[in-house]
């Protein structure tokens, strides 16, 4: 048996603190060339057609500062969490105290979701950026079929997105449908094109797979612009109708729900009850995806996202597995769609860009894939995230995609990162030992 290493052995290897500066001053450099046209030197076209510019070069000596200093630290801090602390261990209370919050957060989350609409009844901002949040976080679930459970890079979930709002809005617009009605439907069709995607990508993996699907978006997109007659084209569709509480009109009119309840009409009835429709549907997503992952098929999934070649060799058949994910998570993608077009009263294919997809693949993957918690935390950190920094357009996405850098850093695997299957065997870890001792033996 060989001698342990002496506990002084991993701190011998950290980097001194020449190294340290000069890796922190290689970053700043590195800063220094990137962010010099984009932070030091602002650029804008004039009245009169000519090219102006002016100069920001305390503002981008702040940036380059901070990068030096947060290289600095980011070093200190992986010494802190390398190698040597991994012998540390974490006292049982503190593990539980984690247990505990973790099994606590969920619950009042929806509690606070619930009580939204009676908290901030009169703040219509709040409840505006809410619903958007919630919306997000309906796709993100969707999106968390594909890509967190089966493992298939989808890079345009938007088209489904899209699918579902058209849908729903030219039935209710031509046919006069209602939106109860119009809801499976629009569903159904999604999920139709997410098998007509699943076909041509039965064969493909990794990036080939990403780049297909990426085209399948921007096919749908074309096609949502070129083909006038009937989605008109980039003028979109208007007038498409509101939502009803079966039947009953959100309406100042006599047979309006507030007249029913013999109460004062206010526009907010109409948001309030959007809100209660995106958390319904959204935590109706929830519940299906999370019955879906008990069932043979999610744990179906689960195996094609861990290998797929030993999926294909257990006899489980790859493509009804694959062309099942494409289709629900497409569906969900549609329902969401046709809940904007609802809430929107007008849709154009502006509205479903590649930016949709990379957004709602941005919070798959920084919540952690597989994690419905993890979308919601994700979904509320970004679109939350996005609005603080609204006065701040020019330096939105520069702290946008440095947070994602960090993050992917500390947290490769996500806010909550959950790649544990459905199923397991309880008695690996005996099993494993008595195989070792008849070894030795």
């Amino acid at each position: 048996m060989s001698a342990p290493l002496p506990a002084s052995a991993p701190a011998s290897r950290a980097p001194g603190a020449a190294l340290i500066f000069k890796n922190a001053a290689i970053s700043a450099l590195v800063a220094l060339v990137l962010f010099s046209l984009m932070i030091g030197v602002r650029t804008e076209a004039g009245p009169d057609g000519q090219l102006t510019y002016w100069t920001r070069f305390g503002e981008l000596a702040t940036v380059v500062a901070l990068v030096f200093g947060g290289s600095i630290i980011v070093e200190l801090l992986r010494q802190w969490w390398g190698p040597a602390s991994e012998t540390k261990i974490i006292p049982p209370s503190v593990q539980n105290g984690l247990a505990v919050a973790g099994r606590w957060i969920g619950p009042v989350l929806l509690v606070f979701a619930i009580l939204i609409p009676v908290i901030f009844y009169n703040e219509r901002y709040l409840l505006d950026l809410s619903i958007l949040v919630l919306t997000y976080v309906m796709l993100g679930w969707g999106l968390n079929v594909v890509v967190g459970l089966a493992g298939l890079l989808d890079l345009g979930y938007v088209a489904f997105y899209a699918v579902g709002a058209y849908s729903y809005a030219l039935l209710a617009t031509n046919f006069g449908l209602s939106f109860w009605i119009c809801l499976p439907l629009a569903g159904i069709l999604a999920a139709f094109c997410g098998v007509l995607l699943g076909f041509p990508v039965l064969r493909l993996r990794g990036d080939y797979l990403a780049i297909v699907t990426l085209a399948f978006g921007e096919i749908i997109r074309l096609v949502l612009i070129n083909w006038q007659s009937l989605t008109g084209g980039p003028n979109g569709v208007t007038g498409i109708p509101r939502p009803t509480l079966f039947g009953i009109p959100l309406t100042p009119a006599d047979d309006g729900l507030a007249a029913l309840l013999r109460i004062e009409f206010s526009p907010t009835h109409r948001i309030v009850f959007l809100f209660y429709l995106i958390l319904a549907l959204a935590l109706i997503t929830n519940w299906v995806t999370i019955r879906l992952r008990r069932l043979p098929i999610g744990r179906a999934w689960e195996a094609l996202r861990e290998d797929e070649v030993a999926c294909r060799a257990l006899g489980i058949n790859t493509t009804t597995t694959k062309l099942t994910a494409f289709a629900t998570g497409a569906m969900f993608g549609g329902f969401a769609g046709a809940f904007f077009a609802t809430r929107q009263g007008f849709i154009s294919p502006e509205s479903f860009t590649f930016h949709e997809s990379a957004l709602v693949l941005a919070i798959v993957v920084l919540g952690g894939m597989g994690s419905q918690l993890g979308v919601v935390l994700a979904a509320i950190a970004m679109i939350g995230g996005f609005e603080l920094f609204r006065g701040l357009d020019q330096y939105r996405m520069l702290v946008f995609g440095l947070a994602m850098v960090l993050l992917m850093i500390w947290r490769p695997r996500g806010l909550i990162g959950h790649r544990a299957p459905t199923v397991f065997l309880e008695k690996n870890q005996a099993i494993s030992s008595d195989l070792v001792k008849e070894g030795h033996g």
